[in-house]
């Protein structure tokens, strides 16, 4: 059993898992596990003042690059489980997050997601704006970051 622990800059969501989220035999369908991941990050960003719908505003928005994904155990239908994000490494125009899905203290899967900033109206790379960029450091306490 790997066992996880609470590190610094690093940003938790709640999450119960329901039917919807589940197959025939009540355990968690692989790719929903990064839908939860997905509503980490965007609660993450939320925490830093920022909306995906208001991002768009002003020319930009966050898509995914890659995804690095281990499953470890199965959750079920009713656990509660813990979404974590903690931002890895930070580039001009990347973010590379370690995220996981635990249930108490076990890791029941594991991902490094890499998120690219993007224009939104064209869809091509473009750096992160400078303000959000010093937000990321803050929250993140500057540990592991490079770019």
């Amino acid at each position: 059993m790997i066992e996880k622990k609470q590190q610094s800059g690093e940003f938790t969501l709640p999450v119960r898992v329901y039917i919807e989220d589940t197959d025939a035999g009540g355990i968690v369908y692989y790719v929903n596990y990064l839908k939860f991941m997905e509503r980490a990050r965007t609660e993450y960003l939320r925490t830093l003042g920022y909306q995906h719908y208001a991002l768009a505003d002003d020319n930009f928005q966050f898509v995914v690059h890659s995804a690095n994904v281990q499953y470890r155990q199965p959750a079920r239908i009713d656990d509660a489980l813990q979404v974590t994000a903690r931002l890895k490494k930070l580039g001009k125009a990347t973010l590379l997050f370690d995220q996981q899905v635990l249930r108490g203290n076990t890791v029941l899967c594991q991902a490094d997601i890499k998120v690219a900033c993007v224009t939104a109206d064209t869809l091509r790379p473009a750096g992160i704006p400078a303000a959000l960029y010093k937000k990321f450091i803050a929250a993140s306490e500057g540990e592991g970051l490079n770019g």
